[in-house]
């Protein structure tokens, strides 16, 4: 309860809510996408509350899920099944509905949908049929993530989301040099059951230097935020068993600028000079860590510099 506002004034309060969502524009024909809460069920918007009351069908990924987040709000809006098995041809009845006038909201089992989660098809048929979508932005693993870390800020704004790491640890190392090797945080979400071994393949790849974030049960009782070397990460997972439930955001910080009196032209090149001659003898690991004892530089901006300039096989 609202402890600036009486008790005897709620109503008066929840009325002056009602109509202002009431004076909203709810536009027919339209396709509502609609953010749901990613654990704690109070994290629904009043405006996704609404969208999902008014809508004639609400398209859900797991319709047992979001049957359980409608029943706590009191919505009792038809639901049907649009998943990833499902979704090119639920696409088409949906562009129908619309065509004939429905509203209709599009929601993931937690989240944005058609980030990292089915939708996008539904939502790029629409468009197609030249029908309106109308995006209700809400909860968010990775913005939440991003809030609760700090690891932006104002000198460092970027961010880039790279989804799920693949399953493979072969596969998933190809695919961290090529994410981590922009100029920007990387964000990324892994199972709990891998993430042991997803934390093991970045350290191989990245160096135990690297400063990565984990948050854990993101808005669930057994939240969990921590940020770390990667050196510390194996350790700090193992130190609880509980740390190998729930589902994780990963957030590996960039790579720390190099200043360009540090590196200019001439410097760099000597350098770069080093490097390549290490990489013929030695891991990238042992040539950034020989270079930087010669030459001063941070060990991590070295350990990307090295990792770009190592040949191919």
């Amino acid at each position: 309860m609202n402890q600036n506002v009486p008790p005897e004034d709620l109503p008066d309060a929840w009325q002056r809510v009602g109509q202002r969502m009431d004076a909203q524009s709810w536009p027919t024909h339209a396709l509502y996408v609609v953010a749901t809460p990613i654990g704690n069920l109070g994290d629904l918007t009043l405006r996704a509350w609404q969208a999902l009351d008014r809508a004639d069908v609400i398209a859900a990924e797991d319709t047992r899920a979001s049957r359980t987040l409608m029943d706590v709000w009191g919505i009792t809006t038809p639901l049907i099944a649009v998943h990833r098995h499902n979704e090119a041809a639920a696409a088409g009845a949906i562009v129908e509905r619309l065509q004939a006038g429905q509203r209709v909201a599009l929601v993931s089992d937690a989240g944005s949908p058609a980030v990292s989660d089915p939708g996008g098809r539904v939502v790029q048929a629409v468009h197609a049929a030249g029908l309106k979508v109308v995006p209700l932005p809400g909860p968010s693993a990775v913005i939440a993530a991003l809030m609760s870390t700090g690891v932006t800020n104002d000198h460092s704004p970027g961010f880039v989301f790279a989804g799920f790491a693949p399953t493979k640890s072969l596969a998933r190392q190809r695919w961290i040099r090529t994410w981590t090797q922009l100029p920007a945080a990387t964000v990324f979400y892994e199972a709990p059951h891998r993430i042991l071994a997803s934390l093991q393949d970045l350290l191989e790849v990245l160096g135990p230097d690297r400063q990565i974030a984990l948050a854990r049960e993101l808005t669930k009782r057994f939240e969990e935020i921590a940020s770390m070397p990667l050196a510390q990460a194996q350790t700090w997972l193992k130190a609880d068993a509980h740390r190998e439930q729930g589902e994780y955001v990963v957030i590996v910080h960039p790579l720390e600028p190099v200043e360009t009196t540090e590196l200019d032209l001439e410097g760099g090149a000597a350098i770069d000079a080093w490097l390549d001659a290490l990489l013929e003898s030695v891991s990238v690991r042992d040539a950034a860590r020989i270079a930087a004892k010669a030459t001063g530089l941070p060990r991590d901006t070295l350990y990307g510099r090295a990792l770009a300039r190592k040949p191919s096989k």
